[in-house]
């Protein structure tokens, strides 16, 4: 009981006070002192709290103060009060949140649920999506989610427009553009570029993708990919 009492805002203090209540039904402070440990002056303060949360109330008899517990239920109201406070600062820590989260420019991810969390914000930004260095690995590194890629991409029309360097795809990349440089252009790093977000992605077995939010290196990486797209072969 005394570990849930800590779970709804109770200090170990007034934890271990009101527990001691419920068993007593009424004591004074000395009692309370002498049944927890806790500090006689420790024993006052917390006991303020406890009437102020509503959780302790007292009497006096014969000049002599006796604290009692009050109804368990009054927890409830408690747990419903903070639920209320937490709903009305929400918004702003949310603002807040998200106003970070926008001046977030660079964000570095590893590994195949990486390059998942990559590809499903191309998805939700809806815009065509621009590949440098276009890779045959990623069929096999991703065997099972790129079904699924394509047939969402393919469902929001959005359109691919890859260039691959070396051999040409056995079969037609669904929605997508593809053209070809020589096998010397080969590498192990692309880059996808969408909106304002440009995307450099290390092909290896454990893969690495930076992302960098910023219009002006997403409008260079464009740029760049505009150039070879003239002098690569379909």
């Amino acid at each position: 009981m005394y570990e849930q009492l800590l779970h709804v805002g109770l200090t170990k203090t007034e934890a271990s006070i009101y527990a001691m209540l419920l068993d007593l039904g009424k004591a004074q402070a000395g009692v309370l002192s002498r049944k927890t440990g806790i500090h006689r002056r420790s024993i006052y303060d917390a006991l303020d709290r406890l009437i102020e949360k509503g959780l302790s109330s007292y009497i006096v008899e014969n000049g002599k103060r006796f604290y009692m517990p009050t109804d368990p239920k009054r927890i409830h109201d408690l747990i419903s009060n903070q639920q209320q406070e937490i709903n009305n600062i929400l918004p702003t820590l949310l603002a807040k949140f998200n106003e970070q989260k926008d001046k977030q420019e660079t964000l570095f991810y590893r590994g195949k649920e990486g390059l998942k969390t990559i590809f499903e914000d191309q998805i939700n930004d809806g815009k065509d999506v621009y590949i440098i260095g276009a890779s045959h690995d990623a069929k096999e590194l991703l065997k099972y989610y790129i079904p699924h890629y394509t047939n969402k991409r393919v469902k929001k029309k959005i359109k691919l427009h890859a260039i691959y360097a070396g051999e040409k795809h056995l079969s037609p990349v669904p929605l997508a553009e593809v053209r070809y440089l020589p096998e010397n252009f080969a590498s192990l790093v692309s880059t996808n570029i969408y909106g304002n977000k440009a995307v450099i992605i290390l092909w290896i077995h454990d893969p690495i993708a930076i992302l960098i939010k910023q219009p002006d290196i997403a409008k260079t990486f464009q740029h760049y990919f505009e150039m070879l797209w003239k002098i690569a072969k379909e």
